[in-house]
């Protein structure tokens, strides 16, 4: 049988000590967050709730606790017995609906104000990689980078974007900056690479090949260990994805009834 197990690695920042208030929901939240962005994969068996505990350095009923908003939430399932435990639960349009919806009511400032953040961020995670990156690091981001997506599911659009941002941040080694990144993500980076969905959706290649062709860039840039280089490929990449995504939030907005 196949192990389902959670990979730590380049993902132990999910499962970093928590701070100590509101535990509970801290724990809810990162889980929750690493599930919106495909970090936790649909079926992938959590930790049991002992080890989540002594990860969190928190007590086994707050966990209990958040596992429990998690199964109410549908983001989490719950077997018993002999191979049980809990389980991933992603939601199976990916998230795209609501993140449609919530694309339309976010203001053009708002987003703009979100993607410098959010830039910023990557630029930086972008330099560090380009001075820290081990050879295993820049494994993962060669092949990050070589995938193309398919179209039968445009929410791996969404997934293979936030994985690659993600290992970005985790190639600068900085788990500080990795947590930051999968926070963003959570805000705001969905919505970013909304457009990509849209065009996978919708089965055209122009704007997904641009994406890939920007995150080769990177990677080369990280690989020649060139900071400068690396930062303005990733800063490039976040302005392209905004400049998509409002051009998709006017469209929604000219179709929306007045």
């Amino acid at each position: 049988m196949a192990d389902r197990s959670l990979p730590l690695g380049p993902y132990a920042a999910v499962f970093a000590p928590l701070p100590a208030e509101g535990r509970a929901d801290a724990v809810r939240r990162r889980l929750g967050e690493a599930i919106a962005l495909g970090l936790l994969p649909d079926g992938s068996m959590l930790p049991p709730e002992s080890d989540l505990a002594e990860r969190f350095g928190v007590a086994t009923v707050t966990v209990r606790e958040a596992l429990g908003t998690l199964r109410e939430d549908d983001l989490i399932v719950t077997r018993r017995g002999r191979g049980g435990g809990s389980f991933v639960k992603a939601p199976q349009d990916g998230g795209r609906a609501a993140l449609l919806a919530r694309l339309s009511h976010t203001g053009l400032g708002e987003l703009r104000d979100l993607a410098d953040h959010y830039g910023a961020i990557s630029g930086h995670c972008a330099v560090l990689a380009a001075r820290r990156a081990d050879p295993d690091d820049l494994a993962r981001l060669t092949r990050l980078a070589a995938h193309r997506p398919g179209h039968d599911d445009p929410s791996e659009e969404a997934r293979h974007e936030g994985t690659f941002h993600l290992e970005l941040a985790a190639a600068a080694q900085s788990a500080r900056l990795t947590r930051e990144e999968m926070a963003l993500q959570r805000e705001i980076g969905p919505v970013l690479w909304l457009a990509d969905v849209e065009a996978s959706a919708a089965g055209l290649s122009e704007r997904e090949e641009r994406s890939a062709h920007r995150h080769e860039a990177i990677v080369a840039a990280v690989a020649s260990g060139d900071p400068d280089a690396a930062r303005r490929e990733a800063e490039d990449h976040v302005t392209e994805l905004f400049e998509a995504v409002k051009a998709l939030h006017r469209r929604m907005r000219t179709r929306r009834p007045r």
